[in-house]
């Protein structure tokens, strides 16, 4: 979409009022579960997660990343790579009458680029898993997510059957009390937990030139001033280990640029592989002055 065109759609929404949200954290950290809560929490109408628009727990629009067989299939299908993916979920956008919608994905990136696909406008509130879950929290669905392959749906099991049948694995209700009511009324949410084809195809490994390979591209990607002098991996049980040592000019502010690093590494090797790391050490080996 050309820029005139997507200043255009932005306006449109601001127009209207709409106000996006974004929840953002790693794959496996448990937003899928979190997004129902949290629309409660704002008053958020609609929810757009792994390919689909989900409004009361009813699935308006889209296909679920979940179906795919193969990983990388599945992120092109959150992403909306796919032109008429794309069109259905915007057309079903224009219908629906909102004033906020939440979009859900593993990074800034991801969730902005989201927007555009979708042409609504860039998030005013980006939201951190780590902001309304615990660290235990996180860690207890991350081990449910490599030891189980458990992925959630934010929607009844009923929605996900009349859609993907073959995904149905158990139903989970939750219950929340309404704030603006007697205490003794309640907010019945559902979430589906399924096991995509994608996950039941067994481990995925790749070696450690390969890794090594794309923290080299990754790093150049990131900052081309910052030089390689050597990269470590470990492997875990279900997970790497990632050691990276830089060499850098004297001077450089390095505050903002490592942590940030840090997380492009994770998110960009993460999204393309399908393996998971569990750490990613970067250390100064050298300073050239």
């Amino acid at each position: 979409m050309n820029p005139v065109t997507y200043i255009f759609h932005h306006l449109r929404w601001l127009i209207r009022g709409v106000q996006v949200f974004a929840l953002v954290g790693r794959s496996g950290t448990g937003k899928s579960f979190r997004a129902m809560l949290l629309a409660e929490k704002y008053n958020i109408e609609l929810l757009v997660d792994d390919g689909l628009l989900i409004r009361d727990q009813k699935i308006i629009a889209g296909k679920s990343a979940k179906k795919e067989k193969a990983y990388l299939g599945a992120i092109k299908t959150a992403l909306f790579n796919d032109d008429a993916h794309a069109r259905q979920v915007k057309s079903a956008l224009k219908n629906e009458d909102f004033k906020s919608i939440l979009i859900i994905g593993t990074s800034v990136g991801m969730v902005e680029r989201i927007s555009r696909r979708l042409d609504l406008p860039q998030p005013h509130r980006i939201i951190n898993i780590e902001d309304i879950a615990t660290e235990q929290e996180i860690d207890q669905a991350m081990n449910a997510r490599k030891t189980e392959g458990k992925h959630i749906i934010p929607v009844p099991a009923f929605e996900v059957k009349q859609n993907y049948p073959h995904l149905i694995y158990e139903t989970i209700k939750i219950f929340l009390e309404k704030r603006f009511f007697r205490k003794n009324q309640q907010n019945v949410f559902e979430k589906t937990v399924v096991r995509p084809e994608f996950s039941k195809r067994g481990s995925l490994s790749i070696s450690e030139s390969a890794l090594s390979q794309m923290v080299i591209h990754c790093v150049r990607e990131y900052d081309s001033v910052l030089q390689i002098e050597k990269v470590v991996v470990k492997k875990d049980v279900k997970s790497y280990i990632l050691e990276i040592h830089l060499k850098v000019t004297f001077g450089t502010k390095l505050t903002n640029a490592i942590p940030a690093l840090q997380n492009y590494i994770i998110d960009s090797i993460e999204n393309f592989t399908g393996i998971s790391l569990s750490k990613v050490d970067i250390i100064i080996a050298k300073v050239d002055t």
